[in-house]
């Protein structure tokens, strides 16, 4: 009976040394799988690329302004609506088609009476009229040439203020995609020049982050964290930036 009951416990014992065993052999093997997991979670590469293109606007912008003052509301109604006509028939004959022609409606505003010492009364004095006028087309050099001749419509006496010329692309929103993907690729081209010289090689994109676009003068060499949207330039330069995290292998 004492040998049976020494025999039950010396197997009870083995199979706890081989339960031991097991368990630290598994524990070693999961450790293991855990550290490599993670050194191959660490093994990336953050890089920066950029593209850019160079491009024509294609369709110009030109705003103005122009005013009239007078004692009488009527008079001054009168004085708007002829300048309105004066406005637009210099803008066809230079070319402009008048379904690119836009006038605001008129604002009106009551000029009163100050006293010596400056404070306004409700007294009315007179009324100042103002309209804005804005044109757009195709034919950039029509547009640009209507900015420079805007004299003219002075010697007529129209009181108008002109804006600066703006230039746009009408594709921009095609183009920037295209540029982000010559930017993506130019990360990916950096990253391997990177790896090459360690015999490594890239995996896939983990993940990318678009940066901000600059819209510049051809030749600028200006950046904004903010970006830039130049509209004064005729020639343009759109430039693209990608923040991307390759794996390395």
């Amino acid at each position: 009976m004492n040998k049976l009951q020494e025999l039950k416990d010396y197997q009870i014992g083995l199979l706890g040394l081989i339960l031991a065993i097991g368990l630290i052999f598994s524990t070693f093997i999961i450790s293991n799988a855990v550290i490599a997991f993670q050194k191959l979670n660490t093994q990336t590469l953050t890089v920066t690329g950029s593209a850019s293109r160079n491009v024509t606007s294609d369709r110009g912008m030109w705003k103005a302004y122009y005013e009239t003052r007078d004692a009488n509301l009527k008079s001054a109604y009168a004085t708007m609506t002829q300048n309105s006509n004066t406005v637009k028939e210099f803008l066809i004959a230079n070319g402009i088609k008048e379904e690119n022609i836009t006038f605001s409606p008129v604002n009106s505003y009551a000029i009163y009476q100050r006293t010596p010492a400056g404070y306004e009364t409700n007294k009315v004095e007179g009324y100042r009229l103002s309209q804005n006028v804005e044109v757009s087309s195709d034919d950039i050099n029509k547009i640009t040439d209507i900015s420079k001749k805007v004299s003219e419509l002075v010697e007529k006496n129209v009181e108008i203020t002109s804006n600066s010329t703006q230039y746009f692309v009408s594709n921009l929103d095609e183009l920037k995609v295209e540029v982000l993907a010559d930017a993506t690729k130019n990360a990916k081209d950096r990253a391997q020049s990177m790896v090459k010289s360690t015999n490594g090689h890239i995996g896939f994109m983990n993940s990318a982050k678009m940066g901000v676009f600059q819209i510049v003068p051809i030749n600028s060499t200006d950046v904004s964290d903010y970006g830039i949207n130049d509209t004064q330039s005729i020639e343009k330069k759109v430039i693209a930036v990608v923040n991307a995290t390759f794996s390395v292998k």
